[in-house]
């Protein structure tokens, strides 16, 4: 077990860290057929490919387990950890709910931060990490050690969130005084952020006559909830950014190939990467 660990609990209790757990212990209420299949298909296309068959998958920082459950029933074998304790209950949830028989599906407790844990591992045909590194608060840190378990010519999908200048920034002070107040006095911050993320767009459907559209999107987008999600964004701390640029230049350095990106462009939110690993780095 990760010597990191112990800190997990007592950092959300002190104040230091998001409680992304309990926020995802919610989410699996919400659980369904439909949400399963758009997670798979995100999969599918963050890889370019119909099936995973054959194949090994590492779930970094697995949060629900939604998208370990995708890439078990796309036919992967799947190692799935994540740090915050209730997300390992949370996948183990699934994973006793889903896992059919034949089928390979491990749940650990550990830390991406963790060289001697990441590589007991072993190494995989594809690590999956989305939304998780910039939540370490060591992200650089992160970025290194998720390529270590990364087969030659293996590939990595990350997410990363997007540096806005001065609005991350903002963001940063916002999410750390979020963790900070007690449970009673949350919504103070998370209802007005709520208000500037989704008002105008849920106006919007409501004068093309189609309410709740965007809402509704968003679901199809990676079968994800988008109330857990703005309660994700609002409370994700630590929180750390990286332009696009900064993200390919890093790992072009350490023998990673840009296959794959979605990019959010000027906007808040997560730019996507798939890479490569090359050569015998």
């Amino acid at each position: 077990m990760s010597p990191r660990l112990p800190s997990a609990v007592s950092d959300i209790e002190q104040g230091k860290r998001f409680a992304f757990g309990a926020n995802w212990a919610n989410f699996l209420v919400s659980m369904n057929e439909e949400r399963i299949e758009k997670a798979k298909a995100s999969l599918k296309k963050a890889l370019g490919v119909d099936r995973l068959d054959g194949l090994s998958v590492l779930d970094a920082g697995c949060g629900s387990g939604l998208f370990s459950l995708a890439a078990l029933e796309l036919g992967a074998s799947v190692v799935s950890f994540d740090y915050d304790p209730h997300s390992v209950a949370c996948a183990k949830v699934l994973r006793e709910k889903y896992l059919s028989q034949g089928r390979s599906w491990e749940i650990h407790q550990g830390s991406v931060l963790d060289e001697t844990f990441l590589c007991s591992l072993g190494t995989f045909d594809v690590v999956y990490s989305w939304g998780v590194l910039h939540h370490t608060g060591s992200m650089w840190d992160a970025l290194e050690k998720i390529a270590i378990p990364v087969h030659i010519g293996g590939r990595l999908v990350i997410s990363i969130y997007n540096d806005e200048g001065s609005a991350s920034r903002m963001w940063w002070h916002l999410k750390r005084a979020y963790v900070r107040l007690p449970r009673a006095f949350k919504w103070l911050i998370a209802v007005p952020v709520f208000i500037k993320l989704w008002a105008r767009p849920l106006v919007m459907d409501l004068i093309r006559g189609k309410p709740m559209q965007s809402w509704k999107n968003y679901s199809d987008n990676r079968g994800m909830s988008a109330f857990h999600d703005v309660i994700d964004w609002v409370g994700g701390f630590p929180f750390e950014v990286a332009s696009p640029q900064a993200i390919f230049d890093y790992y072009a350095s350490r023998g990673m190939s840009l296959i794959g990106m979605n990019l959010v462009g000027r906007g808040h939110g997560c730019n996507e990467f798939t890479f490569r690993k090359c050569g015998n780095k």
